[in-house]
């Protein structure tokens, strides 16, 4: 039987379990599984040399668990909701019936292809069933699937493609986000001038707009897919093989092919959906990623497909045609469980109450928050206006790295606290370490998180450079996974991540998290988001630097920089009051909604001739604006 956990008490005691026999733990869990053959070791390999493997010798292909064995008993069940980025447009269902016939016939689309167990395949597709179908297809034949986030530049795109040598991209003539067109074809067709791996392109129909076509290299999706066979033989694989590269940035500036393989993942992505949600067999439940981020493969298509659960496909944004959105369709499909980022919550809070009092989100029962630490304002924000004070939040941490959730409540198990990750799943084990590599025991303390043990989920290398995955992850604490993430343990042990290691500031030798500060300066009522940074500072080592967006301009500066320091001084401290405060009207992110803190810190530092490559944020031109504003 799977693992559902069921009440606190419970929770405590297949902890503890965990921690006492971890191998007999996964073992259990991959038991639920439908494998060809069994496999031939639990686990081997270690953080030391990063040479980690589970369920070794088993055989098996993902999709037979995410699709084959419900037909029988699930069949008829819907699988995704379809909701188009314009609430008036055509929205789909899909069955898992159905979608199993799409795959294997988009499976067998892509063997006709050429492609083969091994290649690389990369997607660069609008937020459309047609990209689950393409992802899971490859999956099928044991091709590695490489989803780029469709607002990546031809740069970008193109880095990807080469760092992995795709043999095919698929891609989409457009689509519409909000109400902008990105010209996905045309952006493909520039990256693919310096692809020369790339054979074949595959064209799914969004936009209808006139696109360039190459002759003998682009072919249309609907075209090939019209008389395909909807029966496909999966093929089998390792538990070890290849399951997709998923490209995240780097401190050094060139992304990271992060590989994940097909068995423990496959375990780890089933066992964190199901006990950290709760899901059960009549809920809806909506992921609002990307399914070109960690979030979306994990927590759009294959943790919830391994389950049976109903999903969402949402192609839209949160604020499109207004800010009700997100709300208008927790009504339409009486979602029960929500599972959104703090950026979107921080910005949806800026807007009037009314566009979420207008809609009946009574149906909701679980919230979740994914991304980044959540600050207490946010967290009470949601908790109030959209859970109405009834749906616990489960606040969680995990990594592109590590495949799956690792902290979190439990959804209605674990007692929740405002700005706490809280607890450790089973089968994981945190450490604090600090400056000298020793674990910092017991509670009230605060340090660098790892891991201690490797888990199933755990990415095994970075593509084609297995001694950045070792010297990123493995270095700096021996036999440990070090996070990158700084950590506090409360009295009742309970984790709160306080940002980036890279992001905690030395100021006259205290040590600050920069999420720590910010957590403070947001609680202000004109605050809508804040980022906060070092710079070199005679007399202190590092100075503060905040840049923040007001809902309005302060009519006195100099009063209100008084009152974000009385702010501060009152939460943390006064040795945490930001020294410069810069008011803009955007920060530099990511597509996933990361804040690009490496730009700021050059620009706090002065340093505007070596800003790097903007080209991929969200926003390039709000770099300008920062660097043609002035600090208070």
């Amino acid at each position: 039987m799977w693992l559902n956990i069921k009440s606190f008490e419970e929770y405590q005691n297949i902890y503890r379990q965990s921690e006492k026999d971890r191998l007999k733990f996964w073992e259990h869990e991959a038991g639920t599984f439908y494998w060809r053959k069994s496999w031939d070791k639990v686990h081997s390999g270690g953080f030391e040399k990063g040479d980690i493997k589970w369920f070794e010798g088993g055989k098996l292909n993902i999709t037979e668990n995410a699709l084959d064995r419900h037909l029988n008993t699930i069949g008829h069940k819907t699988a995704f909701i379809f909701e188009p980025n314009h609430p008036d447009s055509f929205r789909r269902t899909i069955t898992y019936r159905q979608l199993h016939e799409d795959v294997c016939r988009f499976a067998n689309v892509l063997e006709s292809k050429g492609i083969e167990k091994g290649d690389r395949v990369c997607i660069y597709m609008a937020m459309t069933p047609e990209l689950i179908i393409a992802a899971l297809a490859c999956a099928r034949i044991g091709a590695v699937h490489s989803i780029v986030f469709a607002g990546f530049s031809a740069q970008s795109l193109a880095e990807r493609i080469q760092d992995c040598d795709a043999k095919m991209l698929i891609t989409n003539d457009g689509l519409r986000r909000g109400d902008k067109h990105v010209p996905l074809k045309d952006i493909s067709d520039e990256a693919l001038e310096s692809c020369p791996t790339v054979k074949n392109v595959i064209v799914c129909q969004r936009t209808n707009r006139d696109i360039d076509w190459k002759d003998g290299r682009d072919e249309w999706w609907h075209n090939l897919i019209r008389n395909a066979s909807k029966r496909h033989t999966a093929v089998e694989m390792d538990a070890e093989d290849p399951l997709f590269i998923l490209y995240t940035s780097g401190s050094t500036g060139k992304p990271k092919g992060v590989l994940h393989t097909c068995g423990g993942y496959m375990v780890y992505t089933s066992y964190t959906f199901r006990n950290v949600f709760q899901v059960e067999e009549e809920d809806v439940y909506w992921c609002t990623a990307d399914a070109g981020w960690i979030t979306g493969h994990s927590y759009i298509i294959y943790g919830p497909l391994f389950n049976g659960a109903t999903g969402i496909i949402f192609e839209g944004t949160p604020t499109y045609p207004d800010a009700g959105r997100l709300w208008e369709v927790v009504e339409k499909y009486k979602v029960t469980h929500f599972y959104t980022a703090p950026t979107a919550i921080r910005a949806l809070m800026s807007y009037d109450l009314d566009y979420v009092r207008k809609y009946d989100l009574s149906s909701l029962k679980v919230l979740g928050s994914v991304g980044e630490p959540i600050n207490e304002e946010a967290w009470h924000w949601y908790n109030d206006h959209v859970g109405g004070g009834k749906c616990p939040i489960v606040d969680t941490w995990w990594q592109t790295e590590t495949g799956g959730i690792m902290i979190s409540p439990l959804a209605g198990i674990t007692p929740t606290k405002p700005g706490f990750a809280t607890l450790p799943l089973p089968g994981i084990s945190p450490a604090l370490m600090d400056e000298n590599g020793k674990e910092i025991e017991g509670n009230g303390v605060n340090g660098n998180l790892c891991i201690k043990h490797p888990w199933p989920g755990i990415a095994r290398t970075v593509w084609g450079d297995h001694e950045r995955y070792l010297k990123t992850y493995m270095s700096a604490y021996k036999g440990h996974y070090f996070t990158g993430d700084g950590c506090r343990r409360d009295a009742e042990g309970y984790y709160r991540i306080t940002g980036r290691v890279d992001d905690v500031l030395n100021v006259s030798g205290h040590r600050l998290g920069t999420a720590e500060i910010e957590n403070a300066i947001n609680e202000h009522p004109n605050i809508v988001e804040t980022a906060i940074v070092g710079y070199p500072h005679d007399i202190k080592g590092q100075g503060v630097f905040a840049f923040m967006i007001c809902e309005k301009d302060p009519k006195d500066p100099d009063a209100f920089k008084k009152e974000i320091h009385d702010l501060v001084t009152k939460i943390i401290g006064p040795i945490a009051k930001p020294d410069k405060i810069q008011i803009v009207a955007g920060l530099p992110k990511t597509r996933s909604g990361k804040i690009m803190r490496r730009i700021l810190r050059k620009i706090a530092a002065d340093d505007m001739d070596n800003l790097g490559d903007t080209s991929t944020l969200l926003d390039p031109s709000v770099v300008d604006d920062i660097v043609a504003g002035k600090a208070i």
